[in-house]
């Protein structure tokens, strides 16, 4: 039997400025507002794009997997305002992420990210039995524009998120 290692990934909550590294954060504002860099620059232009509403069940909060698309910005935010967790690792080009350089957030129910090219991520995690998800991305993206590591077979680790507010990774 393997071993592999549990690691404890500490949340934060989420800001436009701790986020820009992988995305970005939209929250709302006043109709009338000028166009800018509040409003998520998308790149959708490489196939059609699809905006639909995905129900999640019993997520929980570990995860050994880890994905990205290099094709397509990708959007996502939860129905009613709930709050749920997304890890996130810096899009480079390497074939796998740094599992060290996972940051995890906690996002409000009242914002939804929009990932970078490339941002690798493990999500949407939730401690809620249901949660509805808005997301817009192409619509054959998790068939041609879909990379995953799995971070069990890579390293030799699967991760928990703990919904706090300090950043870091520890083990018990």
């Amino acid at each position: 039997m393997e071993t592999y290692l549990l690691l404890k990934l500490r949340s934060q909550l989420i800001t436009p400025e701790a986020f820009q590294p992988f995305g970005q954060v939209i929250f709302s504002v006043q109709d009338d507002q000028p166009y800018g860099d509040r409003d998520a620059q998308l790149q959708l232009q490489n196939g059609i794009p699809r905006f639909y509403i995905m129900r999640q069940h019993n997520r929980g909060l570990k995860f050994n997997s880890i994905t990205r698309h290099q094709r397509c910005t990708q959007c996502l935010g939860s129905l009613e305002g709930k709050e749920w967790f997304m890890a996130v690792a810096p899009p480079r080009g390497t074939v796998a992420p740094q599992w060290e350089d996972l940051t995890a957030f906690r996002i409000p129910g009242n914002c939804f990210i929009k990932l970078h090219l490339g941002t690798w991520h493990a999500g949407p995690y939730f401690e809620q039995s249901t949660i509805d998800f808005y997301s817009l991305e192409l619509s054959d993206t998790n068939e041609v524009d879909h990379e995953s590591c799995n971070l069990l077979e890579t390293y030799g680790v699967e991760f928990e998120i703990v919904p706090n507010s300090i950043q870091g990774v520890f083990a018990e």
